[in-house]
């Protein structure tokens, strides 16, 4: 899952974004909302950490911004703002949920794993397609109900396709999953990706389409 993290005190982004990485998420940092509004409008995100504080505009204002486009993103507030009124207002704005500083590491964790939890499906798997299942609350993919042993960007590739089963996925947008950096990965990275997915999958019933000129289709079949 992709988060994307809005906070302008460098060491602590720093620090989040190792922890949150070492927990198998997809990090992108911003450091201003003129940034951050940049990122949202250049990706697609599954999770925002958002702090108020920020030196070009306050965060309830950007949050304001995020709902007003109908985002359905999954906001948590993170924020040295602990009175019960900026508590309503966070709220009221649409934040899905609202952590003080300073805080254990541990319990925003557990809040974020909460939220996926609450806003991409409550079950013991997010998705099912045929033989497979997403866990994403583990970062995990599953054939006939055991773990799919895969590298993390092969987990990323499979977790993209997955959540838009039945869709065709764009080779940008799986880039973009793959590495935030515009340029980090050479051209045939994903191909290579695909390639190593697919032949983990194709014979249990799962099929990866190329859909020329568009991107990639994972659907089940018949066998």
């Amino acid at each position: 899952m992709k988060i994307l993290l809005i906070e302008d005190d460098a060491v602590l982004a720093d620090g989040l974004n190792h922890t949150l990485s070492n927990s198998g998420y997809l990090v992108t940092s911003a450091m201003t909302g003129a940034r951050a509004k940049q990122l949202l409008a250049e990706q697609d995100f599954d999770l925002v950490v958002l702090d108020l504080g920020l030196p070009d505009t306050d965060g309830l204002q950007l949050l304001h911004g995020i709902r007003q486009k109908m985002l359905p993103l999954p906001v948590l507030i993170l924020t040295a703002r602990d009175s019960p009124n900026d508590k309503v207002q966070g709220m009221e704005k649409g934040a899905d949920d609202y952590l003080t500083k300073p805080f254990e590491l541990k319990e925003l964790e557990a809040r974020i794993h909460a939220l996926f939890r609450r806003c991409y499906g409550g079950f013991q798997y997010d998705i099912v397609v045929g033989r497979l299942a997403l866990n994403t609350r583990d970062n995990q993919v599953l054939l006939d109900g055991l773990p799919l042993p895969l590298m993390p960007r092969e987990y990323a590739v499979m977790e993209l396709l997955l959540l838009d089963a039945g869709k065709v996925v764009s080779k940008s947008r799986l880039a973009q999953r793959l590495s935030p950096k515009a340029g980090a990965l050479p051209e045939n990275a994903i191909e290579v990706y695909i390639h190593r997915v697919r032949k983990r999958v194709e014979s249990y019933g799962i099929s990866i389409k190329t859909i020329r000129g568009l991107g990639y289709l994972l659907e089940a079949i018949d066998v």
